[in-house]
């Protein structure tokens, strides 16, 4: 009998690591499988996870997109020499310091006779459990270019997404930012001045022009106070937002916005729908792919019903029943996971659903874009156009006044 220190991910998709008794690395795995683990390394004697060097001046994880690139040179390079010599060559081919470090990690893991997500275990800020439980598969299944494969697909279809987004955001954020801006100056600096002139006149000035004076006075005045307020309630609403109940709360109140519930549950069936269709072409069981996957979401209330979804699928119902009584999914990504369970084509079928919401989400997101922008325009024209006619006003009433 022996000590085996394991890494393992449990029915919840959470890390779980300790030591356990066995006749060898197969009873000890086997152990681990009776009770719900999915065993991504387990070790003789040593530790599970070998600890970085503790001295890195630059970043210690893999961005999105450097994983994505990562993935897609080890499936190419693993198709045509050994994997040793793929990791190597890749962490040579690597022009960032922090990425050549965790590529060379990995390299010397491989080299001491480790599974891959064995070695990427030492790295776990940068292979996620999802991706190291995906190349584990492959590994035992002797499908490992065919699984890195998918997994870069994956992932460069995952960050162009998120770069369409953010493409899609930039312009009308850097819009709005300066419209505020330039409301701001004509608050602060112009309307004060303009209004000193008014101060001898005698008359009572208009509504508006009074509005607007008080309104530039507390700007100018209160300016500092009103940036500590609004940092107070980004603080205030941060701190609440970490805690499970206002959380659960709010992400139900966004899922519930005409526009932008939509826009949240579309991105998340497409990314559930092609990350866990990824996993069923790796041969990935479906409950622990589930398990999986739930730590990926970031809406609590989704995160929840995925979590129904599993249980529901470990009880023994199919996929799309548990979906659909999730209430939560779109019909179509109900209707192509029924027909892919029924012909036996689950994982195509989700990949074609997959499609279908991504290019929905883009033209979606596209149209929503296009009015928003002219929207902010048409807003900021507004607000000046009131701030000039506050200033012209005053002076019309002179006029009327002199030619009476």
């Amino acid at each position: 009998m022996a000590e085996f220190r394991y890494l393992a991910i449990d029915a919840e998709g959470r890390e779980k690591r300790g030591a356990i008794i066995a006749d060898d690395r197969v009873a000890a795995e086997t152990k681990l499988a009776g009770r719900k683990l999915y065993v991504v390394e387990c070790a003789h004697g040593g530790p599970a996870q070998t600890k970085a060097p503790l001295l890195r001046l630059t970043r210690t994880k893999f961005s999105p997109r450097e994983l994505a690139l990562f993935t897609r040179q080890l499936a190419t390079l693993s198709e045509v020499s050994p994997l040793e010599e793929a990791l190597r060559t890749t962490a040579r081919q690597s022009e960032a310091d922090h990425v050549r470090t965790i590529i060379t990690a990995v390299h010397g893991g491989v080299v001491e006779g480790r599974r891959l997500a064995d070695a990427m275990a030492r790295e776990p800020k940068s292979f996620p459990p999802l991706y190291r439980a995906m190349v584990a598969a492959g590994e035992s299944s002797g499908t490992l270019a065919t699984i890195l494969e998918r997994l870069s697909a994956l992932l460069e279809r995952q960050a162009e997404v998120r770069g369409k987004l953010i493409a899609t955001l930039a312009y009308p954020v850097v819009l709005a930012f300066v419209a505020l801006a330039v409301i701001a100056a004509l608050m602060i600096w112009v309307v004060p001045k303009v209004v000193e002139q008014f101060d001898t006149v005698g008359q009572q000035l208009p509504l508006l022009t009074r509005i607007i004076i008080a309104l530039s006075g507390f700007a100018a005045n209160w300016w500092w106070a009103a940036l500590m307020g609004i940092s107070l309630v980004g603080v205030a609403t941060t701190w609440l937002l970490r805690r499970p109940g206002p959380r659960l709360v709010f992400d139900g109140w966004l899922l519930r916005l005409p526009l932008i519930g939509r826009l949240i549950r579309n991105l998340h069936a497409a990314r559930f729908a092609r990350t866990l269709g990824t996993m069923v072409a790796s041969r990935l069981p479906l409950v622990e792919g589930l398990s999986l996957t739930i730590p990926t979401i970031r809406n609590s209330v989704l995160a929840g019903a995925t979590a129904n979804v599993r249980d529901n699928v470990r009880s023994g119902g199919s996929l799309s029943a548990a979906m659909r009584s999730a209430a939560l999914f779109p019909p179509l990504l109900i209707y192509l996971t029924a027909s892919g369970e029924s012909s036996g084509r689950l994982d195509t079928m989700l990949e074609r659903a997959a499609d279908y919401l991504e290019s929905e989400f883009d033209r979606f997101t596209s149209t929503a874009m296009a009015l928003l922008e002219p929207l902010i325009i048409v807003v900021m024209g507004a607000i000046v156009a009131l701030i000039i006619l506050a200033i012209l006003l005053p002076i019309l009433q002179l006029q009327q006044l002199t030619g009476a």
